[in-house]
Parts: structure tokens; sequence; C-alpha cells
């Protein structure tokens, strides 16, 4: 059963990634908490400025004051949106996409137990899969999730690009697979 490695490789990948994802963000989250104590703060001095009707101890405030607090202010909320972004990044990048392609990967598992193609069809579909999944989310996982800096190369050049198209491949092959033997009952090898 071809379509058998590509279930397994799937839910380990899925595994992988499910319990990748929260252990590459939680380094960040120290950073994240004491910028939006910050923020909190800078905001709130903003606010009751506006709230006292731009006045302090019932005097107007200086112009010079007020741009102060807002310069401030507006560090912090950057500040706070910077620290955000590596988690934004791990969440969007490689562990939505690992989760994507163990999914397909078990999709297609189960779709080539019901194929009645040839059987070198059926291992080059399953094999582009499983390599695809490697090298694109692998290579994501790397560079963003562990950053493993000498990973990044791979993902600006030609492996990743390749990868990429191998994907596209992969998935035209599988559709042209079905359209021509898809079957209603598992088929042996």
């Amino acid at each position: 059963m071809i379509g058998k490695k590509n279930i397994v490789f799937g839910f380990v990948y899925l595994l992988l990634t499910v319990s990748l994802g929260p252990v590459m963000i939680l380094k960040h989250f120290d950073e994240r908490r004491a910028t939006e104590a910050v923020k909190i703060e800078k905001v709130g001095v903003l606010q009751q400025i506006v709230q006292d009707e731009y006045a302090v101890d019932l005097e107007p405030i200086k112009p010079l004051d007020l741009a102060k607090a807002n310069t401030e202010a507006i560090l912090a909320i950057s500040a706070r949106t910077n620290a955000q972004n590596p988690i934004n990044s791990i969440r969007s990048g490689p562990h939505a996409h690992g989760t994507l392609d163990a999914m397909l990967n078990i999709a297609v598992g189960v779709l080539l137990i019901f194929l009645a193609v040839p059987r070198w069809l059926k291992q080059t579909i399953s094999w582009l899969f499983i390599v695809n999944t490697l090298t694109y989310s692998g290579m994501l996982y790397l560079v963003i999730g562990l950053e493993q800096r000498w990973a990044a190369p791979l993902v600006n050049g030609w492996p990743f690009a390749l990868s990429t198209g191998l994907t596209l491949c992969s998935i035209l092959l599988a559709g042209i697979a079905a359209a021509i033997g898809l079957r209603t009952t598992p088929v042996t090898d």
C-alpha cells in the first residue's frame, strides 16, 4: 500500500508541527510582555493628557512636553509591534505551511490507496509530496522557527524555488492520476 507512508509521515509531521509551534514562539513572549507594559504606560500618559484636556497640574501642557509624550507613545507602540513580528512570522510561515504540508500528505496518502494507476506513478507522487514537505516547510522551520541562519541562502535561492515548483508539479500529477485512475474501492498493489 503505497499511500501508507504518506499517511504515517503526514501524521508524524503534523505532530512535529503542532508541538514545535508553541516551543518556537515561547522565547519571544518575555520581550512582547515587556514591550506591552511600556506601551500601556506611555499610551496611558497620553490618554491622561487628553482626559485632563491637555493640562498638567491645571496648567496647559507645553507643546514640547506633548510632543515628547506623543513620541514616546509612538515608539512604545512600534516596539510592541516589532516584538510581535517574530511570533507572527512563525505562525504564518513554518507553522501554517507545516500543518498544510502534513495534511496534504495525509490526503494524498488516502488518494493513492484508491488510485488504479501504474505503481511507478504512485511512488513518484508519494515521494514528491514527502520530499516537497521537507524542502518547503522544513526549510521555513530551519530559518524562521529555529533561526538557523546557515539555511537562509537555501530559502532565498534555487532549492526553495525548486521545491515550490515541484509542489505544484506533484499536485498536478496527483490530479491527473486521480482523473485517470480513481476508484471507489481500495486498490491493492
